[in-house]
């Protein structure tokens, strides 16, 4: 265990919510602990993740994130609501007064799953419960120019500007295209929800995903604007930031507020 990043959460009061004794989870054989995340039939959800967590919670206070649209549910859920609760408590006055942000400190989880939607609401103190909005969908498999994917039926109506992806698993997805789908253990999740609302980001947005590293690839090979592509192989971890010039006045003072006047550099 990642010790630095569990005193991290502790030091930010997440150990009264999230419990970081070790998992009571029991595998049969090292076959079933290596099939375990890529079997349908698992319903227990994977223990909480000091470092994965201790990520999230400091990339969302870091860069005085405003709003999060959350592909899956879980404990992330909690820690970035967390985040924001404080960024609203330390930046809420000059974000209301200055910033035109209309979902301001508020997380959007979308899932396919109405059990881990409500195993997930039950982790939330009632303060961090009025930060969260969540949103049951359906999954669908689909062809994006002339590719297979997966789309949820229905989005949130929002602008993040931090974007976790972390669902739909593979099985999740509804159909196929000539009989192919994701719902093969040796199959991966691609999701492509993103690739549809991307002229909507701001710049400044900020794409983590954790792991997925497929999906990744599959994102990077069909963004189309100024997104800056890092993976972190030692975390498996891919962020893309979009850098781009500011779109406005209401943007660029969000970027030098949130993100420094720095962040600008080399784009002007």
């Amino acid at each position: 265990m990642d010790n630095t990043a569990l005193d991290y959460l502790i030091g930010e009061g997440l150990g009264q919510y999230i419990d970081f004794g070790p998992s009571d989870q029991v595998f049969e054989s090292e076959r079933h602990e290596m099939m375990a995340a890529v079997d349908p039939k698992n319903r227990i959800p994977f223990p909480p993740v000091p470092a994965d967590l201790a990520r999230l919670h400091r990339s969302v206070r870091a860069r005085k994130v405003t709003t999060v649209l959350e592909f899956g549910v879980g404990y992330s859920t909690l820690v970035m609501a967390d985040a924001l609760l404080k960024n609203r408590q330390d930046h809420g006055v000059f974000v209301d007064t200055k910033l035109r942000r209309n979902n301001a400190f508020e997380i959007h989880a979308v899932d396919a799953d109405a059990e881990f939607i409500e195993k997930t609401k039950s982790l939330l103190a009632e303060d961090l419960a009025e930060i969260v909005h969540f949103h049951q969908s359906d999954v669908v498999t689909a062809s994006v120019d002339g590719r297979v994917a997966t789309y949820y039926e229905n989005m949130p109506n929002i602008s993040p500007d931090f974007i976790y992806l972390d669902a739909p698993d593979q099985f999740m997805a509804s159909g196929d295209i000539r009989g192919i789908s994701t719902r093969h253990p040796d199959r991966m999740p691609m999701s492509a929800d993103i690739l549809a609302f991307e002229h909507f980001l701001t710049p400044g947005t900020l794409i983590l995903i954790d792991g997925r590293t497929a999906n990744a690839r599959y994102l990077a090979s069909n963004l189309q604007r100024g997104w800056v592509h890092n993976h972190d192989e030692l975390s498996d971890v891919h962020t893309f930031d979009l850098r781009e010039l500011p779109l406005g006045p209401y943007n660029r003072l969000q970027i030098e507020y949130c993100l420094g006047s720095e962040w600008l550099d080399g784009l002007e």
